[in-house]
Formats: C-alpha cells, structure tokens, sequence
C-alpha cells in the first residue's frame, strides 16, 4: 500500500517512474499542475544553448513547427519526465508539430467555412442594398434582410461550433500524441471519455486558467516598448514547453 506523503490528504496522487525508473508521486489538483509545468518550463534557462536554439526557431515561420513538435515532446513524456528533452531529431520533431496543426485546422475547418459563408452573406446583403438598381435586379428588401439574417446565423453557429471544437481539440492533441496514433486525434469517444476522467469543470476551468495565463503574458510584454517583442520571443518557446507540460499532466490523470 502506497503511504499518502503529509499534507495532501483528500487530493488525487499521480505515480509514475521517471526516466531513470525511480517511482515518483505528484498531487494533480489544478494548483500543483501549473506549479509544476513552471518548474519544468523554467529548467529551460538552465540551457543557454538549447533555448537559444528554440527561440530562433520559433521566430521563422514553418520552421517554428519544430518547437511544436519538441513540446509534442514533452507532452509525450509527462509526467514521468522531470526536465524537458534534448534537442534532437529535428525532423521527427517537424512532422510531429506539423500534425498538431493539421488536426487544428481540421477541427475548425467546418466553423471557418460557416463564418466565411456568414460573412460573404452579409457582404453580399451590403451590395445589393448599396445598388441603386437593386430592385430593377430582382432584389427585394426582404430578400437582403433574408440574407443577413442567414449570414448572421451562419457566423452565429460557426462561432459557437468553433467554441465547441476548440474544448475538445486540446484533448484530442493530447490522444494523438499519447497514443501516438494520428487518427485518435478524432476519436471523440475516446476524447470525452478523458475528459470525462478528468471531470469536465476541472477540464474547462483548465483551459480557462491557460488562456487567461497566455493572455496577461502576452499583454505584458505588448505593453513594453522596444523589447517587448524581445521578451515575447524569449517567453514564447517556455510558454509552450508549460502548456504542453500542464497538458501532459492532466491527461495523465
């Protein structure tokens, strides 16, 4: 029977074996997840090399899909690993990032086209009531007012179907990663039923607590002129190593 370390009655314990096979124990309740995705994600300033590296790599487009794919790392060896991994197999690291954003831009793909039909609907509503001969063209007003009604409702249900995807999407990133199966990343059964483990308050305040994070680290570093993008760069690969982290964490539960 494992002994419950003092202090932390009543939480959920989360035992692993880290790399070298010594049985480790963490509390997963929100507050420890995020302590310890920053512990991890700050272990990446104690190689200069290696976060020099991943910053100059994340300021070049496509190329940036190689910190994706190294924070796919990190998910992967969650929670057994105590430090990020080596910088290595560059390519193996590309397809892996490259396959987080195909499954992103799959999972908004149908709330995109639904908005950009919303949108190309009130646009054309604009046109016609702009025309001076629209009713020479057979455009009624109640035919404009049809076809804002429709756009709005298409950009209304794209938006809330985009909400939706996005819940499930980090998830689903976190299955295809684990599993290390491509298609799992849209297994929704599958899916709901970690989230469902995880428990679905726990889940979302989750994700809300990241992209509340996110946000204040992006504001402040808008906020200073000058460096600010300096200091955007610097934080950016660390932020992503601490979500990737925090995911990896949770998952595991």
């Amino acid at each position: 029977m494992t002994q419950v370390p003092r202090g932390i009655e009543g939480n959920r314990l989360l035992i692993y074996r880290n790399r070298l096979g010594k049985q480790r124990c963490i509390v997963v309740d929100l507050s420890d997840n995020l302590n310890n995705s920053f512990s991890y994600a700050r272990k990446l300033f104690s190689d200069f090399g290696r976060l020099v590296i991943l910053i100059v790599l994340d300021l070049i487009p496509i190329v940036n899909l190689i910190v994706t794919g190294y924070a796919s790392r990190v998910l992967k060896e969650s929670p057994g690993a105590d430090s990020p991994p080596k910088l290595e197999n560059y390519g193996d690291m590309f397809i892996d990032g490259l396959k987080i954003v195909i499954v992103s831009v799959i999972y908004m793909l149908v709330p995109l086209v639904l908005i950009a039909a919303g949108v190309g609907s009130f646009f054309a509503a604009g046109i016609m009531e702009g025309g001076p001969d629209f009713m020479l063209r057979g455009f009624s007003p109640a035919y404009m007012g049809l076809l804002s009604g429709t756009g709005l409702a298409l950009v209304l249900i794209g938006v809330l179907i985009a909400f939706v995807m996005l819940i499930i999407l980090a998830a689903g990133i976190a299955h295809m990663i684990k599993t290390g199966k491509f298609g799992k990343a849209f297994a929704f059964g599958e899916i709901l039923a970690v989230i469902r483990k995880i428990g679905w308050g726990k889940y979302i305040a989750w994700l809300i607590l990241i992209v509340v994070l996110a946000g204040i680290v992006g504001a402040i570093a808008g906020a200073i002129p000058y460096v600010g993008w300096i200091i955007a760069a610097v934080i950016g690969p660390a932020l992503t190593v601490f979500y990737f982290r925090s995911l990896g964490l949770l998952y595991s539960e």
